[in-house]
């Protein structure tokens, strides 16, 4: 019998989109012949989950999950290739054992939390369901001393999770509401990449009411609007979206709290998705 090494597993995992067991059973059957291996799926169930493995998965849905204490708080994004497979309660079980599995593990990394049953579990969802199912990615937080994680849903398509020193839970989870809605770029000015101010800085520049200033004057109108765009994009100095009298940093201090940071997860966010000529594709199926 041929030796079957990891990296020929490795090899037809990365081909087929197929759990890692099923491509050794298949591997030690076929006597180590990849080809042969891959033929042998083609007449079993595998085939389904392997065909569905390139298409660009860009729904699915958030989930949180926060320690009763609020001490610690998980995240998670899973997706699909449809938002309708996304409702599907087949696929919210298999999303929850995720995200149950990353909160107890306290772990982001994927890989080792989806090796074994979990992916398995995926590649049945992909054979009953049709679509291309994948876990993207996990975030663990925790919380200071004395502090606590706050976490917030809107729709399934966008989780944030909130982490405040002092405060409580309720206020936590204000505050992550917040963070939905508005979609702050950092959590304090003191932390906008200096990278990005000099992006916007040669946009103020650039701006027609700066022509001919003298360099002075040009500064502190600079400055100004660079005070203004850190205050319009910092979650600390933005009005409070449940109370634009204050600031959210006053809304937490109302509770004894302070922000410390956030994570904010939106549903396919960065990923390139397909575009479909479904006229186009009606037709060239007419010609066959």
């Amino acid at each position: 019998m041929a030796a079957i090494s990891a990296s020929l597993v490795k090899e037809l995992r990365e081909r087929t989109g197929l759990g890692m067991m099923e491509c050794k059973k298949a591997l030690t059957e076929a006597e180590g012949d990849i080809e042969r291996a891959i033929e042998d799926l083609r007449k079993n169930s595998g085939l389904k989950a392997a065909k569905k493995a390139g298409r660009t998965a860009a729904e699915g849905a958030i989930l949180t999950r926060v320690a009763a204490d609020g001490s610690y708080g998980a995240m998670l994004e899973v997706n699909s290739e449809t938002d309708f497979v996304s409702r599907d309660d087949n696929f919210k079980s298999f999303a929850d054992k995720v995200l149950a599995k990353v909160f107890e593990a306290k772990s982001e990394d994927i890989a080792a939390i989806m090796d074994g049953e979990l992916e398995d579990a995926r590649n049945q969802l992909v054979q009953k369901i049709g679509e291309n199912i994948s876990v993207r990615r996990a975030v663990i937080v925790d919380a200071p001393e004395g502090g606590v994680v706050g976490a917030y849903v809107h729709g399934d398509r966008i989780g944030v999770l909130t982490v405040l020193k002092g405060g409580n839970a309720e206020v936590a989870k204000d505050i992550a509401m917040h963070v939905a809605a508005i979609n702050p770029v950092v959590a304090r000015p003191e932390e906008m990449p200096q990278e990005q101010l000099d992006q916007e800085k040669a946009i103020i520049l650039a701006q027609p009411d700066m022509a001919g200033k003298p360099s002075e004057i040009a500064e502190k109108m600079v400055q100004g609007r660079l005070k203004k765009y850190l205050a319009e994009n910092s979650l600390t100095e933005q009005p409070f979206v449940k109370d634009p009298n204050q600031s959210v940093a006053e809304y937490a201090k109302t509770a004894g709290g302070e922000v410390v940071g956030f994570t904010r997860f939106e549903v396919g966010e960065g990923i390139e998705k397909e575009e479909v000529d479904f006229a186009k594709e009606v037709m060239e199926q007419a010609r066959r």
